[in-house]
Formats: structure tokens, C-alpha cells, sequence
């Protein structure tokens, strides 16, 4: 009996869970917080939940005689959950045309040379963690710099191979301003990279409530300065960076690809270049605002005003459109990249489609919008299948970026120009 009761218990929150991937709750905070840690772990390794359940379901039917209406229940129950997620990670799959089509639209051409392989896709999948390339080199806690006190550090991941004059990746972590790190964010993206001829630096930033933002922006721009002036003792080609992130990391990327050579955000190295040839934002912040109602929470409102910026929009609104990307668009920007999930509790899609349509709206350089159904929030962390599609696409991006780095249009490179801070007056 109590078997059958525990079968029943776990199909009941199999399908919970598998709902939850489908469509999860985004209000209130803590909810939406749970929901998005629950919709991750479950649907980006669904095939794995659905193996491990199985296991489950086995030994209480085979070792603890679970029989009766309950197991009966239960396996009901489980066989919709495990085909809820059967069909989660098949649509996955199905994106990989989808990101083509994008990536076509936005003339990005293919590169067969750098095709990801069987037996490598099929590795990635079957093991569910990040797994160093054996093609690839890590070098961990470089300093870049010391401020107040604080030792800010990178990680340098590059060919094995070795090599000269090597594009360039680099990637600023997520985790709301306030956590995060550098060693645990950003590997597939990193080791993708790297493993097919680029050098790839993910560098720290200081984090709040220590730090007061434009601190974090300035800690990055003081990366993208140290990564110029030493790229080449990495085999890197420092007049080729293309800056990436991912959360807050992709708000953080996305302002300072908008803001190059700026010495509002440049203490003690204003002329330093800080430009950048692309930018790649994965499911970030783009408006601080918040002013279209995307966000059906006050998470980030909250965040923003106790420990972040430290100051209300009615407060301070010069401080939320200084620091927010979309307010910073201008025709001088290079090429960027978007990616976001439709289903992202905690960064709302909207945000990203609204951000898209700015950068569409101003003439300049290419912008490609990768927007993935049913995708959560850090759904790359994990090798899913629409994981390793959207990792290839952004590798295509850059890579045509990369190409074209000496067309003065298009994917090509623009000609750094500083974008001075708006004052009050202005707004």
C-alpha cells in the first residue's frame, strides 16, 4: 500500500513539474523564482528526468510491491508527464530550422568547417553537465584589475592548438548584478568557441549591493581595455572583440557594445578603446524601466531600487534611461545578436522583442533576433538539443561577423565612436 501511494505521490509531481516546462508561473516573485528553477532543471534535461523517474517507478513496483488503485494512478500519471517531456525535448530539436531561417534572414552563411559532429553532439547530450573540450586550453584567476580593495580576475579558454591573430570572445556572467561567477557561467558558449579557433576571456565584474551600477559597467570596460592591450599574448587578435553575456551579464554586454569608448564609464583609462566588432546578448535586460509591463512581478523593480541602482525610477528616471540599452541605440553600434526563451520567468520575452525592434529601427549594422519557443531562462547552461542549435547559430553569427570584419557595413566593422552619457537635460 504505502508503495503504491509513493508511485501515486511521484506521478502526481512528475506532472507538475511537466506542466510547469510547458507553461510556467510567472507571478508572484518567489513563485516565479521556483517555476523558472523547476521549468530548467526538468525540461532542458528532460530525457534524463523522464530515464531517472523510470528508475524510480521500477524499484517501487519491482522492490517495494507497489499494486492497487494507487500504482495504477501513478503509472497513469507518469506516462502523461514522461509524455509531456518526450515531446518538450523533441520539439527542441525542431528549432534547429527555425534558427537557420533567422540566421539566413540576417545574410550570416554557414560554415561546414566548424559543423558540430555526431559523436559530439551525442556526448553533449548524453552527459548532462558542461565538459571541457579536449581541444581546449584554460587558464583561470587572471587579474585585469584592482579596485577598491577588490581583485578583479579572468578565465582565458583558447585552441589547444594554439595559433596567432585568433578571433576574439568575451563573455560577462549573469546573476541579477549581485551573483554569479565567471568559473560556473557561460561554459558551452566558451568552450563551443574556443574549440574551433577562437580565444575566449570570461571576466568578473563587481557585484551588488557592494557595488552601485555604473560600477559593474565600468569593471567590464576595463576587461574589454586589458583584453585589447593582451589578447595577442593569447594568440588573439585584439582590433577583433566581440563582447557576449548572459542574464544581467547580457544587460551588462548590450551597454557596453552601445557605450564604446565613453569615459563617462572609463575612470583612470578614459582613453582606452573599449569598442567592440559584435555583441551577443542571451535572454537579458535591455529595459530597466520596465515601462511596457513586461515583468508581472516587482523582482527586479525591487532589486534594482534596494540593491542595484539604489534609487527609484520616480526618484532618479536620468539613472534608469542612462543605464538601460534600449534608450542607447544609436546608428554608430555594432552588430548584435539576440537570443531569448518565450517562456523566461524571470527576463520576459517581450523585453528582448522590444529591444530588437529599437536596434531595427535606427539604421546601422546587422541585428539577428533568435527567439525559441518554450525556452526558459538559462536553457543553454544545459547540452538540450535547442541548447546546441542555438550555441551553433551564435558561432554562425560571429563568425560572419567575423568574416566581413573589414566591410564598413552590414555585419562589418563600424568605426568606434564615444557615445557620451545622456545628461538630465537631455532626457
Amino acid at each position: 500500500m504505502i508503495a503504491g501511494l509513493a508511485l501515486a505521490g511521484l506521478g502526481a509531481v512528475s506532472l507538475l513539474l511537466s506542466l510547469n516546462v510547458w507553461r510556467p508561473l510567472r507571478a508572484p516573485a518567489t513563485v516565479a523564482t521556483f517555476s523558472f528553477f523547476a521549468g530548467w532543471l526538468v525540461g532542458e534535461l528532460a530525457i534524463h528526468h523522464v530515464l531517472a523517474q523510470l528508475a524510480g517507478a521500477l524499484a517501487l513496483v519491482v522492490l517495494g510491491g507497489a499494486t492497487g488503485v494507487p500504482a495504477a494512478v501513478g503509472g497513469a500519471l507518469l506516462g502523461v508527464s514522461w509524455l509531456l517531456l518526450i515531446a518538450f525535448y523533441a520539439h527542441g530539436h525542431l528549432q534547429r530550422t527555425r534558427i537557420r531561417a533567422a540566421l539566413d534572414a540576417a545574410g550570416a552563411p554557414e560554415d561546414p568547417a566548424h559543423a558540430r559532429g555526431a559523436l559530439e553532439t551525442l556526448r553533449k547530450l548524453v552527459v548532462p553537465i558542461p565538459v571541457f573540450d579536449l581541444g581546449v586550453r584554460c587558464t583561470g584567476h587572471v587579474p585585469f584589475a584592482r579596485i577598491d580593495g577588490v581583485t578583479l580576475k579572468l578565465d582565458v579558454h583558447q585552441p589547444r592548438a594554439g595559433g596567432t591573430g585568433l578571433p576574439v570572445l568575451v563573455y560577462v556572467h549573469g546573476g541579477g548584478w549581485v551573483i554569479g561567477h565567471r568559473e560556473h557561467q557561460g561554459l558551452p558558449l566558451l568552450q563551443h568557441f574556443a574549440a574551433r579557433g577562437w580565444v575566449c576571456f570570461s571576466v568578473d565584474h563587481r557585484r551588488s549591493p557592494r557595488a552601485t551600477f555604473p560600477e559593474h559597467l565600468c569593471d567590464v570596460k576595463s576587461a574589454l581595455a586589458w583584453v585589447r592591450e593582451h589578447a595577442h599574448e593569447y594568440g588573439g587578435d585584439p582590433s577583433f572583440l566581440v563582447l557576449a553575456g548572459n542574464s544581467s551579464g547580457a544587460h551588462l554586454a548590450a551597454l557596453a557594445a552601445l557605450t564604446g569608448n565613453d569615459p563617462v564609464y572609463q575612470p583612470g583609462f578614459e582613453h582606452a578603446d573599449t569598442s567592440v566588432q559584435a555583441c551577443l546578448g542571451f535572454y537579458g535586460v535591455y529595459d530597466l524601466f520596465d515601462r511596457h509591463g513586461h515583468h508581472k512581478n516587482d523582482g527586479l523593480r525591487t532589486l534594482l531600487e534596494r540593491w542595484v541602482l539604489k534609487c527609484s525610477p520616480a526618484d532618479a528616471p536620468e539613472r534608469y534611461r542612462e543605464h538601460s540599452p534600449i534608450d542607447r541605440v544609436h546608428a554608430g553600434r555594432p552588430p548584435f545578436l539576440l537570443v531569448h526563451g518565450t517562456r523566461d520567468t524571470l527576463s520576459p520575452v517581450g523585453e528582448a522583442r522590444r529591444f530588437a525592434e529599437a536596434l531595427r529601427a535606427v539604421p546601422g549594422a546587422t541585428t539577428c533576433y533568435l527567439e525559441v519557443p518554450y525556452a526558459q531562462h538559462a536553457f543553454e547552461v544545459f547540452p538540450s538539443p535547442r541548447a546546441l542549435h542555438v550555441l551553433d547559430g551564435a558561432f554562425r553569427f560571429a563568425s560572419a561577423v567575423r568574416a566581413r570584419h573589414a566591410v564598413p557595413a552590414g555585419f562589418g566593422r563600424e568605426p568606434p565612436r564615444p557615445q557620451p552619457s545622456p545628461s538630465a537635460s537631455e532626457m
